[in-house]
């Protein structure tokens, strides 16, 4: 595959092989993903699958003992299977570099991860009695892809640097090989987690800001509401007030009743308490 950079006002299109440099996350992922594949080769008495891959049956007769698992297994890859880490490594690159690029580091490692995370939890609820270890990085993968073919549905891929095809077309046909071609011990709820939580991730993050400015009027109407009462409050207070003092001096302070004293002096002191509050907030 290889990006087509549409033609602008001041560009020539070009084609060119991958978005460059790798960002910051993703440079930490191909190193820790590729460092943990060596592990896996070079020290195989670590079992390093079976210790921190996710085995279903054996998160829940000992949970919550492996509960880590849950995160460690997306950074192993099968040493049977090379193609396996190089592609999900090529896919991340490819499509994640750009996003990371346009969310900051901190958003896109927290998508990535919960992506991931998606796609184990989704695997334990569907097959909680699988006692093969699941690995791979997939997962995280296809949240990626979905929210690449979420945001530039229009950009043009080329397959095999030949056929060009917009990313709202080749993203899901990928995803429909990888189903019909993978063959067995494909870990596809995991795939599938990972791609929901992608587009759950997009949609409720529109929604999130309708949501935000709903909860923000709400909280100004409610302040609002507190405000008028407060006042109205404020108002018969002061109203009362003034007919005590016009009493006072009518027939004097003497000819008060004792409700009215007390009255001038719990209003007395609530003013004094308002007036100290608005010292604090200037």
């Amino acid at each position: 595959m290889s990006y087509h950079e549409p033609i602008g006002p001041r560009q020539v299109g070009r084609i060119q092989f991958g978005p460059g440099r790798p960002s910051p996350f993703i440079k930490w992922m191909l190193i820790i993903n590729g460092g943990v594949f060596l592990l896996q080769m070079m020290i195989p008495s670590w079992r390093l699958e079976s210790n921190l891959g996710l085995t279903p049956a054996l998160f829940f007769e000992q949970f919550p003992n492996r509960l880590y698992q849950i995160a460690t297994y997306m950074f192993l890859h099968s040493t049977g299977h090379f193609f396996h880490l190089l592609f999900n490594m090529l896919i991340l690159w490819m499509f994640g570099t750009e996003i990371e690029r346009a969310w900051g580091t901190r958003s896109f490692g927290r998508f990535y991860l919960l992506a991931g995370l998606s796609g184990a939890l989704l695997t334990l609820v569907i097959f909680p009695s699988q006692s093969i270890p699941m690995i791979g990085a997939s997962g995280a993968i296809y949240g990626v892809l979905v929210a690449y073919w979420l945001m530039f549905p229009n950009r043009v891929l080329y397959i095999w640097m030949i056929l060009p095809v917009k990313v709202k077309w080749a993203i899901p046909g990928l995803f429909l090989l990888s189903f019909l071609f993978s063959g067995g011990g494909v870990a596809h709820m995991a795939h599938l987690g990972g791609a929901l939580y992608g587009l759950a991730y997009l949609k409720i993050n529109w929604a999130r800001y309708g949501m935000g400015r709903w909860i923000k009027n709400l909280h100004y109407q409610r302040n609002e509401t507190k405000l008028k009462h407060n006042r109205e409050k404020a108002q018969n207070v002061m109203k009362r007030v003034d007919a005590i003092l016009d009493k006072i001096n009518d027939v004097g302070i003497e000819n008060l009743s004792a409700e009215e004293r007390r009255f001038l002096e719990d209003a007395s002191s609530e003013l004094s308490e308002q007036d100290r509050g608005l010292g604090k907030n200037r």
